[in-house]
Formats: structure tokens, C-alpha cells, sequence
């Protein structure tokens, strides 16, 4: 078992959760260590000298709206830490790091959905997420190269879209559901409720509890250079996800699309090589992982 193992992001809303399973790792977050600066990672690695293992979950994030106006921090930001978290790990010895990647690395368009790991490469990904799906493409190329030049146990695992408690809930960047918790919290018996795009995009809703439990089993098996997708197999279009949320919560709101910013398609992949390395995965269901999100909110608001 790593015993000894530093997590990035680790206030961020993942972090948080993973606290919760694995409490006696060690927590930084940018208030404790600066990730943009090559030294204060450096710091970072040595102040908890000795370290098995860096789980690597910090990163620029949100929404659609925001990975479409800030294109240039997303990439920039994105690739300045990732480098100096695996060149740092490298130069500190510290033989193993598992990284965070996302489904948005992957392409827009492929020939067969779901996809799988070696699809990555296949095409570009979408204009909505572009700077930030290449930083996280750039991660797993640097992850891979450190494996292979170095010997260095350097992995990486992929995501679904993440969602849960202690998510942001900012209208400005927050991702989708989220969005959707907090329109249908604020809205009273026949308002209108907009959202970006058709409604008919994809998308694989992955609860925040699942991938803090997952994250612990996956650093002690995960010992190759493939970007393991970590994925429900269930796949929602925007459509029915807010139906869901209408359901659930019985208001009598009308619905309205802008037509802009639809964003990628789809991006389902299969979860068929997470599942040879676990076994089987108990994937909470988007309907149980929104009630429990929403009634979160509900309680700090």
C-alpha cells in the first residue's frame, strides 16, 4: 500500500471528497504552494520528504462558458502545472504519480462511441474545451515519456464529467449540473429556465463519491501508460438530465435553450478497462447522485 502519498487540488472539490476516504494523505492546495512556480513544487515534494506516491487533481477548471472565453489561461496555466508536477516528482524522486486527466482530451468526433483508451489521439478535441482537453492530452503524453525515459511508475486515469456536493455553483463556470441544482433551487412555479445549447448533447455524469473511492484502488493497481477512463456506463443527454431535476423536484418551470454553446456531442467512453483492474464498480445513478447534490444545496442556501 502507498502509505506515504501528497495529493494536489487538495481542497478543490475532489480533494475534499477524497479526504473523506483516505484522510491521513497529505492535502496541499495553492494557499499552501504556489503549483505555477517550479520551486514551490519543489518545496512542496520536499517538505514531505519520502513521499510513495503524488496524486495529481489540481487544474484550472469549469464550465463550457469558461472554457470558451479563457482558452489562453486554461492552456497556459494547465501546462505550467502539470510540467512542474512531473518534472518536480521526477527531480525529488518520487517514484510514483497518478494523474488526473478528463474525457475532454478526447476527441470531438470518432467513428464509435463509447470510446476507449486508445482512442485518444484520434482527432482533435472540441472547440468549446480545446486549451484545457490539450493540456490534458499534454498530461498523459509527459506522464507516458517520464515512463518510458525514466522507468519512473508515472500513470494517468480519465474521468467523466465529476459532479456531487462541494461542487462550484458559480452560474459563471460552474459545469452542468451544478447549474442545473442551483436554476432549479432559485426558481419559483412558472418561471423559465434557460440553458446553453439543444439540450441534445451526451454526457456521462460521474458522482464525486465514486471517484474519491475509485482513486485509492486505482493507485495501487494502475501500473501502465494507458489514460484509464473512469465512467458510469450510464449516459443522459442534457435533455433528460433536466427532466430529471424537474421530476424530482415537482416545480412547474418551463424550459427554454439558447441554441449556443452545445459543446461537444458526446464524449461517452467505456469503463471496460477500470473494470479489469477493479472488478466490479458500484456506479451511483445520476437520479440518487442529484437528489443527494441537490438536498446538499438545499442545506447551504
Amino acid at each position: 500500500m502507498s502509505v506515504k502519498v501528497l495529493v494536489t487540488g487538495g481542497t478543490g472539490f475532489v480533494g475534499k471528497a477524497l479526504q473523506k476516504v483516505m484522510p491521513d494523505w497529505i492535502y496541499i492546495s495553492s494557499s499552501d504552494y504556489n503549483l505555477l512556480d517550479a520551486y514551490q513544487v519543489r518545496a512542496a515534494i520536499r517538505d514531505n520528504r519520502n513521499l510513495d506516491a503524488i496524486v495529481h487533481l489540481a487544474g484550472v477548471v469549469g464550465g463550457i462558458k469558461d472554457n470558451a472565453a479563457r482558452q489562453a489561461d486554461y492552456i497556459y496555466q494547465n501546462l505550467i502545472m502539470n510540467s512542474n508536477v512531473i518534472h518536480g516528482a521526477y527531480e525529488e524522486g518520487v517514484p510514483k504519480v497518478l494523474s488526473a486527466l478528463s474525457t475532454c482530451a478526447f476527441p470531438d468526433n470518432l467513428e464509435r462511441y463509447p470510446f476507449n483508451e486508445g482512442d485518444l489521439y484520434k482527432g482533435a478535441p472540441a472547440k468549446t474545451n480545446f486549451s484545457y482537453g490539450y493540456a490534458k492530452r499534454c498530461l498523459h503524453v509527459m506522464s507516458v515519456a517520464y515512463r518510458k525515459q525514466y522507468g519512473v511508475n508515472y500513470s494517468t486515469f480519465t474521468p467523466s464529467n465529476i459532479y456531487g456536493p462541494g461542487d462550484n455553483f458559480s452560474l459563471n463556470s460552474s459545469h452542468f449540473v451544478a447549474a442545473l441544482v442551483r436554476k432549479f433551487h432559485e426558481a419559483r412555479d412558472g418561471d423559465t429556465i434557460e440553458f446553453w445549447g439543444s439540450g441534445k448533447p451526451l454526457r456521462q455524469q460521474l458522482f464525486v463519491k465514486d471517484v474519491a473511492n475509485i482513486i485509492p484502488r486505482l493507485l495501487e493497481v494502475h501500473n501502465s501508460d494507458l489514460p484509464v477512463i473512469v465512467a458510469p456506463t450510464e449516459n443522459l443527454s442534457i435533455k433528460e438530465m433536466i427532466d430529471v431535476c424537474q421530476s424530482m423536484t415537482a416545480k412547474e418551470v418551463k424550459i427554454k435553450f439558447s441554441g449556443d454553446l452545445d459543446g461537444q456531442y458526446r464524449k461517452d467512453g467505456e469503463n471496460k478497462g477500470l473494470l479489469s483492474l477493479l472488478g466490479d464498480v458500484d456506479f451511483t445513478s445520476f437520479k440518487e447522485g442529484l437528489g443527494e447534490t441537490y438536498e446538499w444545496y438545499e442545506r447551504q442556501n
